[in-house]
């Protein structure tokens, strides 16, 4: 397959905002993959390189060369040339990766010199999102796209269900199930203002703290303990002690979704940034587990005793974690069966209280009758936080003046549209310590995608950071009408994707 076919398809996705007819380009353009091309051009229409990151930046851009009269570039040509710009390192390495780049951009027409200035700068805006590929690729293959969706929850990755069922038809997609020791994507949560509106929103349910630590992914098969992030990165080797609680489990064969967490002298829940620290580590180990130690929290049973329980409501699933796994190994919970009752509602209440005075982030309302939907932001799911705060992806930022003369300090923060691309909502330069803006004045700077010397720099989207804020309103200068009051910086949230990043709809519902 021609790069051009995929520049054109880019250029059409963009052009149309019916999610039918983007469909419908997507899945022509699929019907002419091979098995070796499918997770190439999956990766690329997302917006994503497999091999993640080239060490290309702005520079590389300035004075591109005249494009090519005639499409001539093969999709395999692209990935092996970011595979040799990729493999640059040692001295004169940003001259040679200019080089490539130019050489690259010398054979691309027009139009596909266009697709790779917003695939290499993140600047794609066709809202080609994974859910909308997982439409297309099903169409292709005429097969039901529930199907396709439970295999990448259970691959965990969408390129690789792609190359599979493009080799071998149907039939590929029932090699993909829950297997201990491949992790699944996550389930995720939505959020209201308050206990009352999740309750509402829910029916039957359990109300469990939130714990601000990080989310872990646990695979038991035997004396092997596997430990993958949110991310789908596996941590094993940094968190022996987690290794050891879950080998007293009563189940020698399990798959279970929780947090590490660390507590203070006094027992209360230690930071974030505390625990992320100590998970990030890398050296010394054993060092850093004696001046931090961990231990696993865990909420819900995915697969136990050889058994898949993914389709299981979720108070079956409880009822397995409640007997492979002691009470201090479990979440705390408040079950609200009948949620139009009063006395619920006000226990309901009160447990939220004693979550967050306890020193925890909120709670999660969970529907006790809902299957696990992994990678989805379910409706099941319902976070409900003290102090309204938000996940929103880094879309720019200013110099500062004055003390922060230097630094990058002013950040464009955006929610995420439906189509994958984002809405800026406001700025704001507040929360941030001289740490903090040391750290994201260089790190920006890696991902910026407008000259350095300009006075507001675009850096790619990828950055989550969490925003307090004390409200919702209404404002004719941000592309949604909307805008957050008194906005301030928490925390940078490196172990979350912008894909995870929270919804315009969910800012425009808290206005509402």
């Amino acid at each position: 397959m021609l790069l051009a076919d995929l520049a054109r398809t880019s250029r059409e996705l963009a052009a149309t905002t019916a999610r039918s007819k983007k469909r419908a380009l997507l899945a022509e353009l699929f019907a002419a993959m091979t098995p070796d091309e499918a997770p190439l051009v999956v990766s690329y229409l997302s917006g994503r390189l497999p091999q993640r990151r080239i060490g290309v930046g702005w520079a590389a851009f300035k004075e591109p060369p005249p494009p090519a009269a005639a499409p001539t570039i093969e999709v395999r040509d692209l990935h092996a040339a970011f595979d040799r710009i990729a493999a640059v390192a040692g001295r004169g390495a940003q001259a040679e990766r200019k080089r490539l780049v130019h050489a690259l951009l010398a054979a691309a027409t027009e139009d596909e010199q266009r697709f790779l200035f917003g695939l290499l700068g993140g600047e794609l805006r066709q809202g080609a999102l994974d859910a909308l590929a997982v439409e297309g690729l099903a169409a292709a293959a005429g097969v039901d796209p529930e199907a396709v969706r439970r295999a990448v929850m259970t691959a965990g990755r969408l390129d690789v269900v792609a190359r599979s069922l493009v080799a071998d038809g149907a039939a590929a997609l029932d090699t993909f199930r829950l297997d201990v020791g491949r992790p699944v994507l996550p389930m995720l949560a939505k959020t209201a203002q308050d206990v009352d509106e999740a309750l509402d929103l829910l029916g039957p349910c359990a109300v469990e703290e939130k714990l601000d630590g990080v989310r872990v992914q646990v695979h038991r098969d035997g004396d092997e303990v596997r430990i993958f992030t949110r991310t789908l990165d596996e941590i094993t080797a940094r968190l022996p002690e987690v290794t050891a609680s879950v080998k007293e489990l009563a189940s020698s064969r399990a798959v279970l979704d929780g947090e590490v967490i660390a507590l203070d002298e006094a027992g209360r829940p230690r930071s974030f940034q505390d625990i992320a620290g100590r998970v990030g580590s890398r050296l010394d180990v054993e060092g850093a587990r004696a001046s931090l130690p961990l231990y696993p929290v865990f909420f819900d049973l995915l697969s136990v005793d050889g058994r898949d329980l993914l389709d299981r409501p979720a108070r079956e699933r409880h009822a397995e974690l409640a007997r492979i796994t002691p009470e201090p190994r479990r979440v705390r919970r408040f079950v609200v069966e009948d949620p139009a009752d009063p006395e619920l509602r006000a226990g309901a209440r009160e447990f939220a209280g004693r979550a967050v005075a306890r020193g925890h982030e909120g709670v999660v309302v969970k529907g006790l009758d809902a299957p696990y939907s992994a990678g989805r932001r379910g409706a099941s799911w319902v976070k409900v936080k003290p102090v309204h705060t938000l996940d929103l992806v880094v879309l720019a930022a200013e110099w500062g003046h004055g003390r922060r003369t230097g630094k990058l300090s002013n950040l464009h923060l955006g929610a995420r549209r439906a189509d994958g691309t984002f809405a800026m909502l406001g700025k704001t330069f507040k929360g941030l310590t001289d740490a903090v803006l040391d750290w994201q004045t260089r790190r920006l700077q890696e991902i910026a995608v407008s000259p350095p010397e300009d006075r507001v720099v675009r850096v790619r989207p990828e950055l989550v950071v969490e925003v307090a804020f004390d409200g919702v309103q209404r404002s004719s200068r941000y592309p949604e009408g909307v805008t957050l009051r008194f906005a301030r910086v928490v925390r940078y949230r490196e172990d979350k994707r912008a894909a995870e990043a929270d919804t315009v709809e969910t800012v425009v519902g808290l206005l509402r």
